[in-house]
Protein backbone atom coordinates (compact mmCIF):
# COMPACT_ATOMS: atom_id res chain seq x y z
CA UNK A 1 0.00 0.00 0.00
CA UNK A 2 1.12 3.81 -0.81
CA UNK A 3 1.01 6.80 1.15
CA UNK A 4 0.70 10.14 -0.16
CA UNK A 5 2.76 12.62 1.77
CA UNK A 6 1.50 14.84 4.92
CA UNK A 7 4.16 17.37 4.47
CA UNK A 8 3.26 17.90 0.49
CA UNK A 9 -0.38 18.39 1.56
CA UNK A 10 -0.66 20.49 4.38
CA UNK A 11 2.26 22.69 1.68
CA UNK A 12 -0.43 22.51 -0.71
CA UNK A 13 -3.85 23.31 1.94
CA UNK A 14 -1.85 26.54 2.53
CA UNK A 15 -0.92 27.67 -0.26
CA UNK A 16 -4.17 27.25 -2.22
CA UNK A 17 -6.15 28.44 0.78
CA UNK A 18 -4.20 32.06 0.02
CA UNK A 19 -5.95 32.76 -3.28
CA UNK A 20 -9.40 34.29 -2.48
CA UNK A 21 -8.48 34.03 1.39
CA UNK A 22 -10.96 36.89 3.06
CA UNK A 23 -9.03 37.83 6.20
CA UNK A 24 -11.32 35.58 8.36
CA UNK A 25 -9.86 32.01 7.69
CA UNK A 26 -12.10 31.14 4.71
CA UNK A 27 -12.15 32.26 0.91
CA UNK A 28 -14.22 33.73 -1.63
CA UNK A 29 -13.94 32.10 -5.00
CA UNK A 30 -16.25 32.19 -7.30
CA UNK A 31 -15.62 30.61 -10.46
CA UNK A 32 -13.51 31.73 -13.14
CA UNK A 33 -12.80 34.93 -10.92
CA UNK A 34 -9.08 36.34 -10.57
CA UNK A 35 -8.70 34.55 -7.41
CA UNK A 36 -9.75 31.01 -9.49
CA UNK A 37 -7.64 31.70 -11.88
CA UNK A 38 -5.12 32.26 -9.35
CA UNK A 39 -5.38 28.69 -8.10
CA UNK A 40 -5.83 27.60 -11.81
CA UNK A 41 -2.42 28.40 -12.62
CA UNK A 42 -1.18 27.04 -9.64
CA UNK A 43 -2.30 23.80 -10.61
CA UNK A 44 -1.25 23.90 -14.39
CA UNK A 45 2.18 24.79 -13.12
CA UNK A 46 2.76 21.64 -10.28
CA UNK A 47 1.11 19.14 -13.03
CA UNK A 48 3.35 20.77 -15.97
CA UNK A 49 6.57 20.41 -13.30
CA UNK A 50 5.50 16.62 -13.41
CA UNK A 51 5.35 15.87 -16.49
CA UNK A 52 1.66 16.15 -16.72
CA UNK A 53 -0.18 16.79 -19.92
CA UNK A 54 -2.69 19.50 -19.89
CA UNK A 55 -5.86 20.20 -21.89
CA UNK A 56 -8.89 22.44 -21.38
CA UNK A 57 -11.90 21.92 -22.53
CA UNK A 58 -15.01 24.34 -24.19
CA UNK A 59 -16.33 24.81 -21.23
CA UNK A 60 -12.85 25.18 -19.00
CA UNK A 61 -12.57 22.18 -17.11
CA UNK A 62 -9.06 21.07 -16.96
CA UNK A 63 -7.58 17.70 -17.40
CA UNK A 64 -4.25 17.29 -16.45
CA UNK A 65 -2.71 13.49 -17.44
CA UNK A 66 0.60 11.58 -16.82
CA UNK A 67 0.73 8.64 -19.23
CA UNK A 68 0.18 4.69 -18.57
CA UNK A 69 2.24 1.96 -19.49
CA UNK A 70 -0.33 1.15 -22.36
CA UNK A 71 -0.48 4.50 -24.57
CA UNK A 72 -3.99 2.84 -25.64
CA UNK A 73 -5.54 2.35 -22.54
CA UNK A 74 -8.61 4.40 -21.28
CA UNK A 75 -8.21 7.12 -18.52
CA UNK A 76 -8.68 7.07 -15.20
CA UNK A 77 -9.37 10.31 -13.68
CA UNK A 78 -10.08 12.58 -10.00
CA UNK A 79 -10.74 15.70 -9.30
CA UNK A 80 -13.54 18.34 -7.96
CA UNK A 81 -13.83 22.17 -8.40
CA UNK A 82 -11.61 25.53 -7.23
CA UNK A 83 -14.22 27.41 -6.95
CA UNK A 84 -16.44 28.18 -3.66
CA UNK A 85 -19.33 29.59 -2.16
CA UNK A 86 -19.25 33.65 -0.70
CA UNK A 87 -17.04 32.87 2.86
CA UNK A 88 -16.68 29.58 2.09
CA UNK A 89 -14.25 27.38 3.73
CA UNK A 90 -10.54 25.80 2.37
CA UNK A 91 -11.78 22.33 2.07
CA UNK A 92 -15.22 22.17 -0.04
CA UNK A 93 -13.82 21.19 -3.52
CA UNK A 94 -10.43 22.15 -3.47
CA UNK A 95 -9.62 19.08 -1.52
CA UNK A 96 -10.68 16.77 -4.22
CA UNK A 97 -8.45 18.70 -6.85
CA UNK A 98 -5.26 18.38 -4.25
CA UNK A 99 -6.23 15.01 -3.98
CA UNK A 100 -5.42 14.23 -7.34
CA UNK A 101 -2.54 16.35 -7.66
CA UNK A 102 -1.04 14.49 -4.80
CA UNK A 103 -2.04 11.19 -6.19
CA UNK A 104 -0.45 12.27 -9.72
CA UNK A 105 2.61 13.35 -7.85
CA UNK A 106 3.05 10.00 -5.44
CA UNK A 107 2.93 8.48 -8.41
CA UNK A 108 5.64 10.28 -10.32
CA UNK A 109 7.81 10.61 -7.23
CA UNK A 110 7.80 7.32 -6.18
CA UNK A 111 7.68 5.96 -10.04
CA UNK A 112 4.54 3.56 -8.77
CA UNK A 113 4.02 1.40 -11.83
CA UNK A 114 0.21 1.60 -13.73
CA UNK A 115 -0.59 0.88 -16.93
CA UNK A 116 -3.54 3.61 -17.49
CA UNK A 117 -2.89 7.06 -17.75
CA UNK A 118 -3.84 9.21 -14.90
CA UNK A 119 -5.87 12.33 -15.22
CA UNK A 120 -6.54 15.15 -11.93
CA UNK A 121 -9.68 17.44 -13.18
CA UNK A 122 -10.86 20.65 -12.33
CA UNK A 123 -14.97 21.13 -12.78
CA UNK A 124 -15.96 24.90 -13.72
CA UNK A 125 -18.57 26.33 -11.35
CA UNK A 126 -19.48 23.77 -9.50
CA UNK A 127 -21.21 25.78 -6.71
CA UNK A 128 -23.00 28.10 -9.17
CA UNK A 129 -22.26 30.74 -6.54
CA UNK A 130 -21.90 33.54 -8.96
CA UNK A 131 -23.51 32.14 -12.58
CA UNK A 132 -26.32 29.81 -11.66
CA UNK A 133 -26.70 26.50 -11.54
CA UNK A 134 -24.30 24.24 -9.54
CA UNK A 135 -22.83 21.56 -11.52
CA UNK A 136 -22.78 23.78 -14.51
CA UNK A 137 -19.87 22.41 -16.22
CA UNK A 138 -19.97 18.46 -15.28
CA UNK A 139 -23.53 18.91 -16.39
CA UNK A 140 -22.45 20.39 -19.75
CA UNK A 141 -20.12 17.60 -20.11
CA UNK A 142 -22.23 14.68 -18.81
CA UNK A 143 -25.52 16.16 -20.86
CA UNK A 144 -26.21 13.23 -23.29
CA UNK A 145 -26.25 10.88 -20.54
CA UNK A 146 -28.40 12.97 -17.91
CA UNK A 147 -32.02 12.28 -17.53
CA UNK A 148 -34.62 14.90 -19.33
CA UNK A 149 -35.60 16.54 -15.99
CA UNK A 150 -32.22 17.39 -15.59
CA UNK A 151 -31.21 17.87 -19.15
CA UNK A 152 -33.80 20.73 -18.88
CA UNK A 153 -31.70 22.62 -16.19
CA UNK A 154 -28.37 22.15 -18.55
CA UNK A 155 -28.84 23.14 -22.29
CA UNK A 156 -25.66 25.02 -23.19
CA UNK A 157 -27.02 28.14 -24.56
CA UNK A 158 -28.62 28.79 -21.40
CA UNK A 159 -25.73 28.32 -19.40
CA UNK A 160 -23.73 30.29 -21.62
CA UNK A 161 -26.50 33.17 -20.69
CA UNK A 162 -26.45 32.56 -17.21
CA UNK A 163 -26.55 36.30 -15.69
CA UNK A 164 -23.77 37.28 -12.55
CA UNK A 165 -26.28 37.32 -9.73
CA UNK A 166 -24.08 40.45 -8.85
CA UNK A 167 -25.13 42.63 -11.80
CA UNK A 168 -27.24 40.67 -13.52
CA UNK A 169 -25.96 41.92 -16.19
CA UNK A 170 -22.53 40.02 -17.03
CA UNK A 171 -23.00 35.96 -18.60
CA UNK A 172 -21.28 33.49 -18.07
CA UNK A 173 -20.06 33.08 -21.71
CA UNK A 174 -18.63 36.46 -21.36
CA UNK A 175 -16.82 35.56 -18.09
CA UNK A 176 -15.03 32.24 -19.60
CA UNK A 177 -14.11 33.73 -22.76
CA UNK A 178 -12.39 36.72 -21.03
CA UNK A 179 -10.99 34.01 -18.64
CA UNK A 180 -8.74 32.46 -21.09
CA UNK A 181 -9.84 28.79 -19.88
CA UNK A 182 -11.96 28.44 -23.20
CA UNK A 183 -10.55 25.43 -24.67
CA UNK A 184 -11.75 22.89 -27.41
CA UNK A 185 -14.69 20.73 -26.71
CA UNK A 186 -12.55 17.86 -28.50
CA UNK A 187 -11.09 17.62 -25.17
CA UNK A 188 -14.38 17.16 -23.01
CA UNK A 189 -14.16 14.27 -20.76
CA UNK A 190 -16.35 11.33 -22.55
CA UNK A 191 -16.51 7.28 -22.20
CA UNK A 192 -14.48 6.34 -25.18
CA UNK A 193 -11.72 7.58 -23.25
CA UNK A 194 -12.04 7.23 -19.83
CA UNK A 195 -12.32 4.24 -17.84
CA UNK A 196 -13.72 5.74 -14.41
CA UNK A 197 -13.53 9.21 -12.27
CA UNK A 198 -12.77 9.39 -8.48
CA UNK A 199 -13.87 12.50 -6.52
CA UNK A 200 -12.13 12.96 -2.74
CA UNK A 201 -14.81 15.50 -0.44
CA UNK A 202 -14.93 16.38 3.17
CA UNK A 203 -18.10 14.98 4.27
CA UNK A 204 -19.92 18.94 5.10
CA UNK A 205 -21.63 16.79 7.74
CA UNK A 206 -20.76 15.23 11.22
CA UNK A 207 -21.48 11.94 11.35
CA UNK A 208 -17.82 10.34 10.37
CA UNK A 209 -17.12 12.70 13.60
CA UNK A 210 -19.75 11.35 15.76
CA UNK A 211 -18.74 8.07 14.56
CA UNK A 212 -14.99 8.09 15.09
CA UNK A 213 -14.43 7.23 11.73
CA UNK A 214 -11.59 8.95 9.29
CA UNK A 215 -12.95 8.18 6.03
CA UNK A 216 -16.63 7.47 4.39
CA UNK A 217 -16.67 5.16 2.05
CA UNK A 218 -18.95 7.02 -0.23
CA UNK A 219 -22.37 4.25 -1.95
CA UNK A 220 -24.35 7.38 -3.59
CA UNK A 221 -25.54 10.89 -3.65
CA UNK A 222 -28.94 10.42 -2.16
CA UNK A 223 -32.09 12.08 -3.87
CA UNK A 224 -34.19 14.93 -3.69
CA UNK A 225 -37.37 16.54 -3.95
CA UNK A 226 -37.65 20.77 -3.99
CA UNK A 227 -40.66 22.26 -4.14
CA UNK A 228 -41.97 25.90 -3.48
CA UNK A 229 -44.98 26.47 -0.81
CA UNK A 230 -46.95 29.60 -2.15
CA UNK A 231 -49.58 31.22 -0.23
CA UNK A 232 -51.91 33.92 -1.12
CA UNK A 233 -54.06 36.45 0.82
CA UNK A 234 -54.79 40.26 0.43
CA UNK A 235 -52.71 42.92 1.21
CA UNK A 236 -54.46 45.71 3.22
CA UNK A 237 -53.16 48.50 5.48
CA UNK A 238 -51.30 47.16 9.00
CA UNK A 239 -53.01 50.12 10.76
CA UNK A 240 -56.92 50.36 9.48
CA UNK A 241 -57.85 47.01 8.67
CA UNK A 242 -59.30 44.45 11.25
CA UNK A 243 -57.28 41.58 12.56
CA UNK A 244 -60.15 38.63 12.08
CA UNK A 245 -60.75 39.81 8.83
CA UNK A 246 -57.33 39.76 7.44
CA UNK A 247 -55.79 37.08 4.80
CA UNK A 248 -51.77 37.50 6.16
CA UNK A 249 -49.82 35.26 3.70
CA UNK A 250 -46.68 35.82 5.77
CA UNK A 251 -48.94 34.14 9.13
CA UNK A 252 -50.23 31.26 6.68
CA UNK A 253 -46.98 30.23 5.54
CA UNK A 254 -45.51 29.80 9.36
CA UNK A 255 -48.99 27.69 10.08
CA UNK A 256 -48.00 25.67 7.08
CA UNK A 257 -44.57 25.48 7.82
CA UNK A 258 -45.11 24.44 11.78
CA UNK A 259 -47.73 21.85 9.83
CA UNK A 260 -45.26 19.92 7.73
CA UNK A 261 -42.87 20.06 10.35
CA UNK A 262 -45.46 18.13 12.80
CA UNK A 263 -46.53 16.16 10.31
CA UNK A 264 -43.09 15.10 8.48
CA UNK A 265 -41.47 14.38 12.24
CA UNK A 266 -44.49 12.08 12.85
CA UNK A 267 -43.37 10.07 9.38
CA UNK A 268 -40.47 8.99 11.80
CA UNK A 269 -38.15 8.25 8.59
CA UNK A 270 -34.59 7.50 9.79
CA UNK A 271 -31.95 9.82 7.78
CA UNK A 272 -34.57 11.75 6.31
CA UNK A 273 -33.54 15.93 5.90
CA UNK A 274 -35.59 18.65 4.72
CA UNK A 275 -35.04 22.41 5.03
CA UNK A 276 -36.60 25.58 4.35
CA UNK A 277 -33.94 27.76 3.08
CA UNK A 278 -35.79 30.56 0.54
CA UNK A 279 -37.86 33.13 1.24
CA UNK A 280 -39.89 35.41 -1.00
CA UNK A 281 -43.09 37.77 0.91
CA UNK A 282 -44.41 40.90 -0.90
CA UNK A 283 -45.21 43.72 -0.76
CA UNK A 284 -42.52 43.49 2.11
CA UNK A 285 -43.74 46.62 3.41
CA UNK A 286 -44.34 47.51 6.95
CA UNK A 287 -47.55 49.28 6.75
CA UNK A 288 -48.80 46.49 4.20
CA UNK A 289 -50.17 42.70 4.81
CA UNK A 290 -48.65 40.52 3.07
CA UNK A 291 -50.67 39.28 -0.12
CA UNK A 292 -47.92 36.48 -1.35
CA UNK A 293 -45.20 34.15 0.72
CA UNK A 294 -43.31 31.58 -0.30
CA UNK A 295 -40.74 29.48 0.88
CA UNK A 296 -38.49 27.01 -0.74
CA UNK A 297 -39.52 23.49 0.47
CA UNK A 298 -36.24 20.67 0.38
CA UNK A 299 -36.34 17.19 1.17
CA UNK A 300 -33.74 14.10 1.11
CA UNK A 301 -33.27 10.39 1.38
CA UNK A 302 -32.12 7.37 -0.26
CA UNK A 303 -35.57 5.66 -0.80
CA UNK A 304 -38.14 7.60 -2.85
CA UNK A 305 -41.08 5.79 -1.23
CA UNK A 306 -39.86 7.59 1.70
CA UNK A 307 -39.80 10.74 0.20
CA UNK A 308 -43.30 10.20 -1.87
CA UNK A 309 -44.55 9.81 1.99
CA UNK A 310 -43.39 13.86 2.71
CA UNK A 311 -44.68 14.89 -1.03
CA UNK A 312 -48.02 13.70 0.26
CA UNK A 313 -47.81 15.45 3.36
CA UNK A 314 -47.07 18.80 1.16
CA UNK A 315 -50.41 18.07 -1.13
CA UNK A 316 -52.14 18.03 2.12
CA UNK A 317 -51.43 21.52 2.53
CA UNK A 318 -53.01 22.70 -0.59
CA UNK A 319 -56.55 21.03 0.19
CA UNK A 320 -56.71 23.24 2.97
CA UNK A 321 -57.29 27.35 3.75
CA UNK A 322 -55.04 29.15 6.17
CA UNK A 323 -56.02 31.97 7.71
CA UNK A 324 -58.13 33.05 4.81
CA UNK A 325 -55.23 31.99 2.70
CA UNK A 326 -54.97 29.75 0.10
CA UNK A 327 -51.91 27.11 -0.56
CA UNK A 328 -50.20 25.65 -3.63
CA UNK A 329 -47.33 24.28 -4.24
CA UNK A 330 -44.60 23.99 -7.58
CA UNK A 331 -42.08 21.32 -7.98
CA UNK A 332 -38.52 23.09 -8.68
CA UNK A 333 -36.06 20.25 -8.69
CA UNK A 334 -35.84 16.73 -8.37
CA UNK A 335 -33.01 13.97 -8.44
CA UNK A 336 -33.31 10.45 -7.61
CA UNK A 337 -30.78 8.74 -6.24
CA UNK A 338 -27.61 7.86 -8.05
CA UNK A 339 -25.25 5.48 -6.99
CA UNK A 340 -21.87 4.72 -7.20
CA UNK A 341 -20.55 1.68 -9.10
CA UNK A 342 -20.07 -1.21 -6.97
CA UNK A 343 -16.34 -2.23 -7.88
CA UNK A 344 -15.15 1.19 -7.43
CA UNK A 345 -16.98 1.18 -3.96
CA UNK A 346 -15.06 -1.70 -2.99
CA UNK A 347 -11.70 -0.23 -4.28
CA UNK A 348 -12.09 2.06 -1.55
CA UNK A 349 -12.97 0.07 0.86
CA UNK A 350 -10.61 -2.35 0.45
CA UNK A 351 -7.92 0.60 -0.09
CA UNK A 352 -9.35 2.60 3.51
CA UNK A 353 -9.03 -1.40 5.05
CA UNK A 354 -5.72 -2.32 4.51
CA UNK A 355 -4.03 1.24 5.18
CA UNK A 356 -5.86 1.17 8.15
CA UNK A 357 -7.96 4.18 8.39
CA UNK A 358 -11.12 3.65 10.34
CA UNK A 359 -13.93 4.05 8.16
CA UNK A 360 -17.76 3.37 7.39
CA UNK A 361 -20.13 3.33 4.72
CA UNK A 362 -21.89 7.14 4.28
CA UNK A 363 -24.38 8.62 1.68
CA UNK A 364 -23.84 11.85 0.38
CA UNK A 365 -26.84 14.16 1.08
CA UNK A 366 -24.69 17.17 -0.97
CA UNK A 367 -24.56 17.14 -4.52
CA UNK A 368 -20.98 16.86 -6.47
CA UNK A 369 -19.90 16.50 -9.75
CA UNK A 370 -19.67 13.61 -9.22
CA UNK A 371 -23.61 12.72 -9.35
CA UNK A 372 -23.65 13.83 -13.05
CA UNK A 373 -20.25 11.96 -13.86
CA UNK A 374 -22.28 8.46 -12.26
CA UNK A 375 -25.08 8.86 -14.92
CA UNK A 376 -21.79 8.31 -17.95
CA UNK A 377 -18.70 6.68 -16.25
CA UNK A 378 -18.16 4.11 -13.16
CA UNK A 379 -17.81 6.65 -10.46
CA UNK A 380 -17.23 7.33 -6.68
CA UNK A 381 -16.32 8.90 -3.95
CA UNK A 382 -14.34 9.37 -0.62
CA UNK A 383 -15.39 11.76 2.23
CA UNK A 384 -13.29 12.56 4.62
CA UNK A 385 -14.45 13.81 7.93
CA UNK A 386 -14.96 17.41 8.62
CA UNK A 387 -14.90 19.15 12.19
CA UNK A 388 -18.21 19.99 13.44
CA UNK A 389 -19.71 18.89 10.26
CA UNK A 390 -19.11 22.57 9.44
CA UNK A 391 -19.08 23.59 5.61
CA UNK A 392 -19.95 26.68 3.28
CA UNK A 393 -18.54 28.74 6.17
CA UNK A 394 -14.78 30.03 6.98
CA UNK A 395 -15.00 27.78 10.04
CA UNK A 396 -14.97 24.65 7.78
CA UNK A 397 -11.86 22.36 8.53
CA UNK A 398 -10.46 19.02 7.58
CA UNK A 399 -6.86 18.32 9.55
CA UNK A 400 -3.31 17.40 7.43
CA UNK A 401 -3.77 14.45 8.28
CA UNK A 402 -7.27 13.34 7.59
CA UNK A 403 -7.35 14.69 3.99
CA UNK A 404 -3.57 12.78 3.56
CA UNK A 405 -5.55 9.79 4.40
CA UNK A 406 -8.37 10.38 2.32
CA UNK A 407 -6.03 10.98 -1.09
CA UNK A 408 -4.39 7.92 0.10
CA UNK A 409 -7.37 5.96 0.40
CA UNK A 410 -8.06 7.48 -3.05
CA UNK A 411 -4.71 6.45 -4.41
CA UNK A 412 -4.57 2.86 -3.97
CA UNK A 413 -8.43 2.51 -4.98
CA UNK A 414 -6.88 4.19 -8.49
CA UNK A 415 -4.18 1.61 -8.23
CA UNK A 416 -6.35 -1.50 -7.88
CA UNK A 417 -9.12 0.11 -10.77
CA UNK A 418 -5.74 0.44 -12.58
CA UNK A 419 -5.04 -3.26 -12.53
CA UNK A 420 -8.86 -4.72 -12.58
CA UNK A 421 -10.20 -2.16 -15.62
Amino acid sequence: MYRCSLENMTEKIKTFSTFGATGNGGITRYSLSKEAIMARKEFEKRMRAIGAEIEIDDVGNIYATIPGQDAGAKRIAMGSHVDSVLNGGNYDGILGVLSAMEVLETVVRENIPHKHPLTAVIWTNEEGSLYEPSMMCSGIVCYDYLPPQIQEKYHYEDMMNSKSIVDNQTTFGETLKASGYQGEKKYRMDPERYACIFETHIEQGPILEENNKDIGVVDCVIGLMNYRVILKGQTVHSGTFPMNRRKDAFYAAAQVLCYLHEKIDALQIPELVYTTGEVVCHPCIHTCVPDHFEFSFDARHQDPANLEKVLNVLKECTQNEWSGCTCEIQEAWTRETVYWDKELVSYVEKAAEELGVSWQYIHSGAGHDAQYLGYMLPTTMVFVQSKDGLSHCEEEYSSPQQCTEGASVMLNAVLMADENA
